[in-house]
């Protein structure tokens, strides 16, 4: 049976008290945590219970599979999820849809274009690539290897290996098949080529998780938050110890269960802070590139599943990219999650989380007070409208198309003005306060 959802409210959106039209737009939230608690505080905001009917619904994966294909949503209506987000968030499928983009970027553009889709690592879907994936792993004999298990999070099943009989030993315990009843699909691994030489700080691995907001995929309209942060490993790298997963995995899930992990010292550093880091050791115009290197993969990942993707005008849907630098500061897509995680790690960790909900809300714009022209959203830039976005300080006639500079402040400190251009209602971007991590 199929439900209506939004379909008794008055005057299109927004149901309306009639002493004092005030605004009230009904959400229904399945989690608890930073996103419940940004939700309650919005002003017009109410939550129904579950056999109620809603305007907004910040789900889970398990609730849209089981509901979506089940319901049937008002114009004005929004979900947080594309009905098969899982094209770019599960790891097999999205080395497929990359490895196919890639194909076709060599195919009709060549190969001076198809070298800026070097950035994922050799990956392969196990078992249905497994002889594949003895060929290359036969190529570099005595490399590091990762498996991953291709829908989990937090690092859960993961292992390095550099023996083929330790993927023996996995095939034998049949673990490939534990993830079929969450419908997916029949690779349930990835062996992925391990990093080997991982930037560092003070001796320490760490990965970036970045945000990206994408609103529509026909046409593609993505958002890139100007917050985030790098996660740090709780121990000193070494490739003599493969089976230390403290030392080889950032997950705070994972690094907060360490013997010594200090949660008020914590593992993170703030994107601006690490940032500020790279451009003192390596100068301005290295970590220019660097970022702009990680504009190149937030577009083209999204480009490749852009044609498989159900583009749907109710659902949008916010990704946390975890993002590793090499030692010659070349960034390595790992992977992309569906539903970062908004529990936050520390109090530093809950305000941005905090500012990046409330932001991602202000973009959906429920309450209809954008005008759509906008570049800026609080702490989100629009990076790609159907094509590049640029800074608005360029005259366009002026330069030729390679001195363009995208519309993205990925780290950079914000002003202290309001950018949510010609809309006085919207709250104005504070000042960011900084993580003061260090060992």
């Amino acid at each position: 049976t199929s439900k209506t959802h939004g379909a008794s409210v008055n005057k299109g959106l927004y149901d309306y008290d009639r002493g004092e039209d005030r605004i009230f737009i009904r959400y229904k939230c399945c989690q608890i945590n930073t996103i419940q608690d940004v939700l309650r505080q919005r002003p017009g905001w109410v939550e129904v219970k579950d056999d109620e009917e809603w305007d907004f619904n910040w789900c889970d994966v398990g609730w849209l599979r089981e509901n979506f294909d089940h319901s049937y949503m008002e114009e004005h209506v929004r979900i947080n999820h594309f009905r098969n987000h899982y094209e770019l968030t599960r790891k097999n499928l999205m080395v497929k849809n990359l490895n196919r983009y890639r194909k076709t970027i060599e195919r009709e553009v060549g190969h001076m274009e198809v070298s800026k889709c070097d950035f994922f690592p050799y990956t392969f879907a196990l078992p249905s690539e497994y002889h594949l994936f003895v060929e290359e792993f036969k190529r570099s004999p005595g490399s590091t290897w990762i498996m991953k298990p291709v829908a989990k999070s937090q690092g859960k099943g993961i292992f390095l290996f550099r023996k083929l009989k330790d993927i023996m030993d996995w095939k034998k315990n049949g673990t490939h098949s534990e993830d079929q009843k969450e419908g997916a699909p029949v690779e349930s691994y990835v062996a992925q080529r391990y990093i080997e030489n991982p930037y560092l700080i003070n001796g320490r691995k760490f990965d970036l998780r970045v945000y990206v907001l994408v609103t529509s995929y026909v046409p593609l309209k993505a958002w890139l938050y100007r917050d985030g942060f790098a996660r740090f490993s709780n121990t000193r790298f070494s490739l003599n110890s493969i089976d230390d997963k403290y030392m080889h995995l950032t997950n705070v899930a994972v690094q907060k269960t360490a013997p010594d992990y200090d949660p008020e010292k914590g593992c993170k550093w703030q994107m601006q802070q690490l940032r500020r880091y790279l451009t003192a050791k390596h100068g301005r115009e290295k970590v220019e590139t660097l970022f702009e290197e990680m504009d190149n993969i937030f577009v083209r990942s999204l480009q490749s599943v852009q044609k498989v993707i159900i583009n749907d005008k109710h659902s949008f849907e916010l990704y946390g990219y975890d993002i590793l630098l090499d030692q010659n500061l070349k960034p390595w897509l790992i992977e992309v999650n569906a539903s970062p995680s908004h529990t936050p790690s520390c109090q530093e960790d809950y305000e941005m989380k905090c500012r990046l909900l409330e932001d991602t809300l202000n973009v959906v714009d429920m309450e209809g007070r954008l005008n759509g022209w906008e570049k800026r959203v609080g702490g989100y830039d629009l990076m790609w409208n159907d094509g590049p976005v640029f800074k608005e300080d360029l005259n366009l006639e002026t330069f030729g198309s390679t001195c363009f500079t995208v519309n993205t402040h990925l780290g950079k400190i914000p002003s202290t003005t309001c950018h949510f251009q010609q809309n006085k209602h919207l709250q104005p971007l504070s000042f960011i306060k900084l993580y003061g991590f260090y060992w």
